[in-house]
């Protein structure tokens, strides 16, 4: 599993490292009244849209938004436009454009953090992206059942920073439902893929309209098949998602009691689960401080369950 960054700076726009990040927000950029506050939200990434959310007519205006918002001293990513569309080429150019030259001169405050690229079917997609934004991470959105028979390959294409899952798209591209039971296959791929190649987890799809319980009910479900990430379309979802997708308390206590346990025993292994089980309890607590999620301690008579067997952190 990836390790925790340790040197990440926050910015606004980015202020976890996109390798653990959980809340991937979509801001369509062809309104950028609503930059500041996606700028100003929990996500722990700010996704400019210049593809889905953004009609033909405005795809021009949006992407000047974009690289406006960008040059003006503000980190974000965007979501570009499917290689092979006819804006994919026009998005490339403008953000490569945006980024600092090997000509030694200053390099911008803000500027361009990633890229999710749209619509991705082939390692070639991926890979020419990265080649024409040097240095840009870019996040493959797979979002058709032809790029989903392709995910092993596309998940170790040299260009593949994180997985990510386009659920409303799939579902029109399969006829699929949005029950957890229907997309359970598609969701099992990307996290298999993601772990044999050694990529973050993946990024989920978005829950369309919802804030409260329901969506809390979908980043379990997110949770559940071992993804990390979750596409947001809302900037009050955001809270909810990085709260789902963190460390719970009773997995804190638990990380907590079982290193306690193990170090008052020596820290000699006595048995075959003890190793994948301080290999958990470091990582909750390694994840809980990368989070900032503090542990508040219960009374000592009160013991936390251990996590599951489909614990994924």
């Amino acid at each position: 599993m990836p390790a925790i960054p340790h040197q990440f700076t926050p910015a606004p726009g980015q202020r976890i490292d996109p390798v653990l990040a959980r809340s991937w927000l979509l801001v369509n950029a062809a309104h950028p009244e609503k930059f500041p506050a996606a700028e100003d939200s929990p996500a722990d990434i700010v996704v400019l849209d210049i593809e889905d959310a953004v009609a033909p007519k405005d795809k021009d205006t949006a992407r000047e938004n974009a690289v406006e918002w960008l040059t003006g001293g503000h980190s974000a990513w965007v979501r570009l436009n499917g290689y092979g569309s006819k804006w994919w080429e026009q998005d490339v150019a403008a953000l490569a454009a945006t980024l600092p030259r090997a000509s030694g001169g200053p390099v911008p405050e803000g500027g361009l953090a990633g890229v999710v690229l749209a619509m991705v079917e082939s390692t070639d997609h991926v890979n020419e992206t990265a080649a024409r934004l040097p240095g840009i991470p870019v996040v493959a959105l797979v979002e058709t059942a032809r790029g989903l028979q392709r995910i092993n390959s596309i998940a170790a294409a040299k260009g593949t920073y994180r997985l990510a899952f386009g659920i409303g798209d799939f579902r029109r591209d399969t006829g699929f439902g949005e029950s957890p039971l229907a997309l359970a296959y598609a969701r099992s791929q990307f996290t298999i893929a993601a772990k044999a190649t050694g990529l973050p987890g993946p990024i989920d799809g978005p829950t369309v309209g919802t804030t409260g319980v329901k969506l809390a009910e979908a980043a379990a479900t997110t949770a559940e098949f071992g993804m990390t990430g979750k596409i947001c379309l809302q900037p009050e979802q955001c809270a909810v998602v990085n709260e789902g997708l963190s460390p719970s308390q009773d997995e804190i206590t638990w990380a907590h009691e079982f290193l306690d346990d193990f170090a008052a025993d020596g820290g000699v292994i006595r048995n075959g689960s003890d190793l994948p089980r301080k290999a958990r309890a470091d990582r909750i607590l390694e994840l809980a401080e990368a989070f900032g999620v503090q542990w508040i301690r219960e009374d000592e008579d009160d013991h936390a369950p251990a996590p599951s067997d489909t614990f994924h952190y």
